[in-house]
């Protein structure tokens, strides 16, 4: 065998010797160390076991002291229900004996009610018979029938109420005159100081200063063709007479009379006159009016401070600069009307750019009311719906005379402006034979009452003094008389601004010392 074999054999052999005691060595230790963790173990499983015990017994006297406290309030409470549920039953019988008691008391008094009622029922047939009876002789004595006496005794009611209405209607109405007069006077006094417009009297003729008398006949021309012509063209009568220089003209349309003066004037500046030239001149002059209209009624608008206008209803109210109304100019009127309404929309805390445009076209019917039929108010009503003026300007122009019901405050305001400024003095004329016709008028209705004695017309017809007889009216029948005259006036006159009606009752007591 060789030699190297042997070798490997003994080193194997050694090597499983080395390994073989290895293994026994780990074997013994491990076995050791079994042992030391088991003995370990055990030393911890008795210590648990020991601290486990600790602990249930703990738990346990836990328990036993929360049952304990848990089962001591649980007896107190129980002890505070009972106790709550004593007081409350015995509170229930407290009730109950009071209801009780209450019971047979209002028992008591249903019987004593019921009683008392069958008393009150047998009194009320007594009262009844009684009442017959004493009604029944009543009409024996009297000779009056109850129906009779009743309408007696309604006449009499009748009497006293009226009576009693006067004197609170006179009562009412000085409470209600002191406390307004005072605001009303500062509020229309203010707005007129602030308000100053200019007022033009016009009349139907004008008159046209000539360089010349030559220039008469030139104006009537070959045969009276020129004046002919221009009559013709302008709707305007030429009245040429021994007046030195001067041809007036007369015509109702203020607008004619215009075209008419300007054509003159151009012609007599021109010198050229004939027919042909006439009728240029005339052409001419309608232009230069139409522009001077829509010219005056922008110049108005602006003015009130009033925007957005149609410009129809501007072009109308430049027609109003030649339109009269008892001899004030109507766009004057108007711009003076706007100005009040607006003031006194300010000094009231109303709509103050509603009430000016509402003034300034109050009166706008009157540019074409030669035109249409109707009241001027209800067409300038009309005009303003046309173009789409909101409908409470409408209603304030519409109902400024009267003529429909006011719908709001700025129309009262435009119906008071429109007073103040015709009634003021010169504002206004009136051909006299009218103003004297109303006078008498005036005078006529007032007469016309029982138990007045004198009346006046005085303070050029816008006060009227009436003096009643004192026997025959009284103080409160002097407030009614008043009243029944103002309704009157109202009803059958036509009149600029306002009338007071003053009712004079004087008693006197006369004797004699001796």
């Amino acid at each position: 065998m060789p030699t190297y074999l042997i070798i490997i054999i003994i080193d194997i052999l050694v090597l499983f010797i080395l390994g073989f005691i290895s293994y026994k060595s780990i074997q013994t230790a491990s076995k050791k160390k079994i042992e030391s963790l088991e003995n370990e173990a055990k030393e911890v499983l008795v210590v648990a076991k020991k601290e486990a015990e600790a602990t249930k017994k703990e738990s346990i006297l836990e328990a036993k002291e929360e049952v304990h406290k848990l089962r001591t309030d649980l007896d107190r409470d129980s002890r505070e229900r009972r106790n709550e549920l004593q007081r409350l039953e015995r509170r229930l019988i407290q009730r109950e004996e009071l209801l009780d008691k209450k019971s047979d008391a209002l028992q008591k008094k249903d019987d004593a009610l019921n009683e008392r009622i069958v008393e009150i029922d047998n009194m009320e047939v007594k009262v009844k018979e009684l009442a017959e009876q004493r009604r029944t002789e009543l009409e024996r004595i009297s000779g009056l029938t109850s129906e009779d006496a009743k309408q007696i005794l309604l006449d009499e009611i009748k009497k006293e109420i009226t009576h009693d209405a006067a004197l609170m209607i006179k009562d009412i109405e000085g409470r209600a005159k002191e406390e307004a007069d005072k605001k009303a006077r500062e509020i229309v006094t203010t707005a007129i100081q602030r308000c100053a417009a200019d007022h033009v009297s016009e009349t139907t003729v004008q008159v046209v200063a000539l360089p010349n008398d030559e220039m008469k006949g030139r104006i009537i021309g070959r045969e009276g063709r020129n004046i002919r012509t221009l009559e013709t063209l302008t709707g305007v009568d030429l009245i040429i007479d021994d007046t030195p220089e001067a041809v007036i003209l007369s015509s109702f349309d203020p607008i004619r009379r215009e075209v008419a003066r300007m054509a003159l004037e151009k012609l007599i500046v021109d010198g050229r006159i004939h027919p042909a030239r006439i009728e240029e001149m005339v052409e001419k002059s309608q232009r230069d009016v139409e522009n001077e209209i829509k010219e005056e009624g922008e110049q108005a608008a602006l003015e009130t401070s009033v925007h957005g206008l149609h410009p129809e209803i501007i072009r109308l109210l430049g027609r109003l600069k030649y339109r009269t109304s008892y001899g004030q100019n109507v766009l004057k009127h108007s711009i003076e009307v706007s100005y009040l309404a607006g003031l006194m929309a300010s000094e009231l805390g109303l709509d103050v750019t509603l009430a000016r445009r509402a003034g300034l076209l109050h009166d706008i019917g009157k540019a074409v009311d030669q035109e249409q039929e109707g009241p001027h108010a209800l067409i300038g009503g009309d005009l303003a719906k046309r173009y789409h003026e909101s409908p409470i300007v409408v209603n304030a122009i519409a109902a400024h005379h009267g003529d429909v019901e006011m719908e709001s405050l700025e129309a009262i305001l435009v119906q008071a402006a429109d007073a103040i400024s015709a009634a003021r003095p010169g504002a206004r004329r009136e051909t006299l034979e009218a103003y004297i016709k109303r006078l008498e008028k005036l005078e006529e209705i007032a007469n016309s009452y029982e138990g007045v004695e004198k009346s006046y017309a005085i303070q050029a017809g816008r006060e009227i003094r009436i003096i009643v007889k004192p026997d025959h009216v009284d103080d409160v029948g002097a407030v009614e008389l008043a009243r029944n005259i103002v309704k009157s006036v109202e009803e059958q006159l036509e009149y600029p601004g306002q009338i007071k009606i003053n009712v004079i009752r004087e008693t006197r007591a006369v004797d004699f010392a001796k």
